[in-house]
């Protein structure tokens, strides 16, 4: 189990039916129900994608100035430098820039510090460095707004300076031509969220402002993939950015990032925002992990399709040597922690000398995400460290940052994720001070993970094709619109096996209303203690599955655990159970319906007076064995079974009187909820649901069962699994028999 708990959202039903009634699919409906959208009027503020970008660049502070100064140096033909950053954001920033100014003919370099040998942002000797080249107007991208001796130092030696960032400010601001940030605390910007290649994308709209459209449609792509990768809040501008983006992918007029989608095998068209982050996103990130943003860049810029092909295989390269490393790295850091006293992990404080600067952050990722807390990973090298860093349940790392200034070299970055400098000998006190604020935060008490689930599903029947495809119109998810994370409760593992080289478990679940394929990356059957037969809860996303032409429904599991709580079938027979306490009236089917049984704890006796354990007892008792039901509304001993009502009986129901006629037909019985039976064999609780002895229930046993009431032990055998895609789930899942509680056959004897 990967999360300590699950979270479900507050499911409002009578929403969600005002939803589906508008025309929303149901799935849909419940989604946004469980987002709190209660009128068809707000979803579809929810739902709409806006073509156009809402707010004029010019309401950022200083785009004025930053559009006068490089409209004069194109106009007196200036040498000019875009000065980017090495992450997906920066990179991302660079190229649309300089694409855009050299279209304009402008003398245009760009410059990307190498992670390792430069560090994060400005420096002095990259500017003195640009000076020499004979450039006069350095132009920052996701990079800068922190940078105040290295803007006094530019102004110095004669280079004029525009910031355009999106990180957070300090209290002073760098002195230059302009300073376009939209976090700036004067900035009447209404978005304060864009990406860094948000506000590149603003800066080039701005200075061709008459072509404005072209432009976005021209740039979108580069501007949803630095968006996407950059984690930012997925509302707003950044909505429309990522959309439009997503549409013009096939249409972008640059070889290198088509040449990479063909390499990672990602469609030019109907690209996701998922596949963006988890396939597109890595792959450029890890060049500038690894030293080399600059290949990433020429990638993007270049108009010579062999050359793209070549950068495009090198790029993906370099992804596997960071995925090694990277995982050397984490298994370094969990040795590490293992040696960390408890007061010490509130947040986790990490350092080496070996350990490869950029990769560090990932695995910080990792960490935070592991150990429910934030993770701060150092690099050391003559004394000095330099450390990235990532949040955890909502901790604001600028923050937090900002308090430690006086231990700090220099820090940047914002909330979720940060850089900093640190000496080495500080290290100790640092680690003591940021422990001590996540646990102000935190209230002293220890963070756990949790999984926030949205929509806890009753079974498969919902899950069609028509249905998730129609989760689509959610998209592009991000910060703040994440992918709806489903769940199954008590569900059958049916089959399972190991996949790509055994580092994937793919299952297939049994549950009500059908089966259904499932994968589960970077998990195995070992660490989560799974088996066939098995009853499991599964938080999953959806996903649609292409194989050979054939599309099916498949889950992407987030977590696994033991089954808890209630089955989906125990919870609808529980549902009869309030409605016949409540005096409500029932159907003759759901009166004779024989309900799944209770379960009782390993080696608890057996015998007539109680029910089975996982399988459901013969209609004249039986044993069993199976985990035990939590009891329903304050009932200390779960679900029992009462002996046959007896109106004569007071306090309970008696196992050894004589049969009756209660409410639910001859020689019926009922389960209760209470204590184990007291004195003279009563049994103490009210009664929760009628179990009818009729003849036809005996007989749909006795069909099922083989006419014996031993279950079988072993899990009953399931087809091979296709490992590469499924028809399980057709367009119409529900097409597939429901499953039953008990197995589809049982010795006979």
């Amino acid at each position: 189990m990967k999360y300590t708990q699950w979270n479900a959202a507050a499911f409002d039903q009578a929403a969600a039916e005002r939803l589906h009634a508008a025309g929303h699919p149901r799935l849909l409906s419940a989604v946004m129900a469980a987002r709190g959208v209660e009128a068809p009027g707000e979803a579809g503020a929810l739902l709409v994608r806006e073509r156009h970008l809402q707010n004029s660049p010019f309401l950022m502070k200083d785009m004025d100035k930053a559009v006068a100064r490089i409209r004069l140096a194109l106009e007196r033909g200036e040498r000019m430098a875009v000065f980017g950053d090495y992450d997906v954001d920066g990179i991302t920033s660079t190229v649309l820039l300089v694409h855009y100014l050299r279209s304009q003919g402008a003398d245009c370099i760009k410059h990307i510090p190498r992670r390792i040998e430069d560090g994060y942002g400005l420096g002095r000797d990259a500017l003195r460095a640009l000076r020499d080249q004979g450039v006069t107007l350095v132009v920052t991208v996701d990079c800068g707004i922190t940078g105040v001796e290295e803007a006094r130092f530019a102004r110095e030696i004669g280079l004029d300076l525009v910031i355009t960032d999106h990180h957070e400010c300090k209290e002073v601001l760098p002195e230059a031509v302009a300073v376009v940030d939209p976090r700036r605390s004067d900035c009447p910007y209404p978005f304060k969220h864009l990406a860094g290649v948000g506000v590149a994308l603003k800066l080039v709209l701005a200075l061709g402002e008459p072509q404005a459209e072209a432009l976005f449609q021209r740039y979108s792509a580069l501007a949803a993939i630095g968006t996407v990768a950059d984690v930012m809040l997925m509302t707003g501008e950044n909505r429309t950015i990522v959309s439009r983006g997503l549409e013009a992918v096939g249409e972008t007029p640059f070889l290198g990032l088509r040449a990479l989608l063909r390499e990672t095998g990602l469609p030019e068209t109907g690209l996701t925002s998922t596949q963006i982050g988890f396939v597109l996103a890595p792959r450029i990130n890890a060049a500038g992990r690894m030293g080399e943003a600059e290949l990433a860049a020429d990638l993007l810029l270049t108009g010579d399709p062999a050359r793209a092909e070549d950068m495009a295989r090198e790029m993906c390269a370099l992804n596997r040597e960071r995925q090694a490393v990277e995982q050397e790295i984490y298994a370094q850091a969990v040795e590490q922690i293992e040696g960390l006293p408890a007061a010490g992990r509130n947040a986790l404080v990490l350092s080496s000398a070996v350990w490869h600067q950029g990769v560090v952050g990932i695995v910080a990722s990792r960490l935070s995400e592991r150990y429910s807390c934030p993770s701060f990973m150092i690099h050391l090298q003559g004394g000095v460290g330099k450390g990235s860093c990532r949040s955890y349940g909502g901790f604001n790392l600028f923050a937090a940052l900002e308090r430690c200034a006086d231990l700090l070299l220099d820090f940047g970055g914002h909330e979720l994720a940060a850089g900093f400098n640190i000496r080495e000998e500080l290290i100790p006190a640092f680690r003591e001070r940021v422990n001590l604020c996540v646990e102000e935060y935190c209230g002293g008490k220890k963070p756990v993970s949790a999984l926030d689930v949205d929509v806890v599903l009753s079974g498969a029947g919902a899950l069609t094709l028509d249905e998730v495809e129609a989760l689509g119109r959610l998209e592009p998810y991000g910060a703040g619109n994440g992918r709806p994370v489903f769940a199954l409760m008590g569900v059958r593992v049916e089959a399972m096996q190991n996949v790509g080289q055994n580092r994937h478990l793919k299952l297939r679940l049994a549950a009500p209303e059908g089966t259904l394929d499932a994968i589960f990356f970077s998990a195995t059957a070992s660490e989560y203690g799974v088996s066939p037969g098995m009853l499991v809860d599964a938080a999953f996303n959806l996903q649609i599955n292409e194989f050979r032409s054939v599309s099916t429904v498949q889950l992407q599991i987030i977590d696994l655990r033991p089954a808890q709580g209630f089955t989906p079938r125990e919870r609808r027979d529980l549902d009869l159970v309030d409605r016949l306490i409540a005096g409500a009236e029932v159907s003759r089917e759901e009166a004779e319906r024989r309900p799944v049984a209770g379960r009782r704890p390993p080696g608890a006796g057996g015998g007539p007076s109680r029910l089975q354990g996982r399988h459901p007892a013969p209609p004249h008792g039986g044993g069993g064995g199976g985990r035990a039901l939590p009891a329903r509304g304050g009932g200390a001993g779960g679900l029992r079974r009462a002996g046959p009502y007896h109106p004569g009986q007071p306090g309970g129901y008696d196992d050894t009187a004589p049969r009756a006629r209660p409410p639910g037909g001859p020689g019926a019985e009922l389960l209760y909820a209470g204590a184990a039976p007291g004195a003279g064999g009563r049994r103490e609780g009210r009664p929760l649901i009628v179990w009818s002895r009729s003849k036809s229930a005996t007989s749909i046993w006795k069909r099922r069962s083989g006419g014996t009431t031993s279950p079988r032990t072993s899990p009953r055998s399931a087809p091979p699994m296709n490992t590469r895609g499924s028809t399980t789930a057709s367009r119409c899942a529900g097409t597939a028999p429901p499953l039953s509680p008990t197995p589809s056959t049982w010795p006979r004897s």
